[in-house]
């Protein structure tokens, strides 16, 4: 039997389903809106069926929008003739917020994992090479984060992309800021070595 009234109890198992979200976080959250101004659970709900109701795949790079091209490949300054490919829209946000890149973006929604069923067709794929017939891309940034599937996708990509004569490049992968060499593992050090970058005196 429930401490909670049930009202309570199925808000907390409702919102412990999220991720990253245990038991304990969602009673503390539950609580929360609990002694809150009804106005908050009003604009919460508001919101959720609004992302839910409004929130769709852009048609050209699959990035989650609420108009379609998205405010990105709208942006016809963006049109430079390079084209960042990513594993999914939290890549891309990421990358957007470092200001460093000014291209567009194609968001492949996964990576190839044979063992789990992901095969290229379960991809963006197919969409990607639509897009390199229709736009002028030049160069094609492979920004996949650096797993065994992530890899994987690289090298797949890779082999399909160099029949299309476009230059294909890879995010440079390694130490990180602040890091510590004896900590990193043997696939971090193997990039970091093979991304070196000469220095002039």
């Amino acid at each position: 039997m429930s401490i909670y009234p049930a009202p309570l109890e199925h808000l907390i198992r409702n919102l412990s389903r999220l991720p990253g979200i245990g038991q304990k976080s969602a009673a503390r959250v539950a609580l929360h809106i609990l002694r809150s101004p009804k106005e908050l659970a009003e604009n919460l709900a508001h919101s959720l069926l609004d992302v839910k109701e409004k929130i769709r795949f852009c048609s050209v790079c699959f990035n989650f929008t609420d108009r379609d091209p998205c405010a990105i490949c709208a942006d016809e300054s963006r049109s430079n003739g390079v084209l960042c490919i990513v594993e999914g829209p939290g890549d891309q946000l990421a990358l957007e917020e470092s200001g460093a890149f000014k291209g567009k973006y194609h968001v492949l929604h996964g990576v190839l994992s044979p063992l789990d069923g992901v095969g290229p067709e379960d991809l963006k794929i197919g969409e990607l090479m639509g897009r390199l017939g229709r736009e002028a891309i030049q160069e094609v940034i492979l920004a996949t984060n650096p797993t065994t599937e992530g890899e994987a996708t690289v090298s797949f990509l890779t082999k399909l992309l160099s029949e299309k004569g476009i230059k294909i490049s890879r995010i440079a992968l390694g130490i990180p800021m602040g890091g510590d060499l004896k900590y990193m593992d043997s696939m971090t050090l193997r990039h970091a070595l093979k991304s070196r970058t000469p220095l002039s005196p």
